[in-house]
């Protein structure tokens, strides 16, 4: 099983002309993701990648030809927040927007309206999700996927790799991995995915992967301690952060005592759930984990 993202799920990539578009759009292809379209505003009539996509000037214009189930976004940071409201105006069911550097002011107003949807918005500024050998929306690499029972759920895009591979190393394999994105904004909360991992039979447990600044991590342990029956291992990045000093994503900033690893890493363990002292024992403390369980 999986979240989120299936074999079948059709998909629209918005910004499919523009060099990251057309190069991201022809790997996931190659995955084995059901892309059927694109959008690029001025281009609609054309045709992109090696598989000869349709192009449209808009979701709307794409909508009458497909059905559309999700959208992935490769669109500059300018004019990405107008790319979330139209896939959201268009009720897409799932959105993702890989784009980094959109403005906050931007990300206010897509999450008010994202807030009175029914959509789904994973990022910004993110590398997506993937379900292990069935599809991918996003820039993971899909050859470290091996498709199996652990979830991987991270702010980080580089430890999101990372854990995936370590899983699979350990000879575990992957439901779905979904790399949430670190800004001051963003479409899904820690919650949000855990939710859907908690709802998956065949999830068995999960990987959570956080960074100093913000207190998403500290309201996911605490949700997990109430409401989450699978075991998680954990890993909290930027543990040697200085006070004040951006490391990353723009979210990434320690502004009060709550914010820093070692007071996350506190709550985790509180909470009781394992935690992986560096990130390169994600894999070992997960084996261990499911070992005594």
């Amino acid at each position: 099983m999986s979240i989120l993202l299936k074999k079948e799920t059709s998909i629209l990539v918005q910004g499919i002309t523009g060099s990251e578009g057309l190069f991201h759009t022809e790997q996931m292809i190659d995955y084995g993701s059901n892309i059927l379209c694109g959008v690029t505003p001025g281009k609609g009539g054309q045709h992109a990648t090696k598989n000869n996509l349709p192009v449209f000037n808009s979701i709307e214009d794409a909508k009458k030809k497909f059905k559309i189930d999700a959208s992935i976004i490769f669109v500059p940071p300018r004019f990405a927040a107008n790319a979330i409201l139209e896939a959201i105006e268009q009720k897409i069911s799932l959105i993702v927007c890989i784009s980094e550097g959109i403005p906050v002011r931007d990300m206010k107003k897509v999450k008010i309206a994202l807030d009175a949807s029914s959509s789904i918005l994973i990022g910004p500024n993110c590398p997506g999700l993937i379900t292990a050998e069935e599809s991918k929306m996003g820039i993971t690499p899909g050859f470290i996927c091996k498709k199996g029972s652990i979830g991987i759920l991270s702010k980080s895009g580089t430890l999101t790799y990372e854990a995936i591979d370590q899983i699979v190393n350990i000879g575990y394999g992957i439901s779905t991995a979904v790399g949430i994105g670190g800004d001051p904004i963003i479409g899904s909360s820690m919650i949000d995915i855990l939710k859907h991992f908690e709802n998956d039979s065949e999830t068995e447990a999960v990987v959570l992967i956080g960074e100093i600044g913000g207190n998403m991590e500290n309201e996911a342990a605490k949700w997990i301690k109430n409401n989450f029956s699978k075991p998680v291992v954990s890993f909290i990045a930027g543990q040697t952060a200085p006070k004040g000093k951006r490391m990353g994503h723009a979210g990434a900033i320690i502004s009060e005592g709550s914010e820093t690893a070692e007071a996350k890493i506190k709550t985790l363990k509180e909470c009781g759930i394992s935690v992986s002292k560096t990130v390169s024992e994600i894999g070992i403390t997960m084996k261990k984990l499911l070992g005594e369980k």
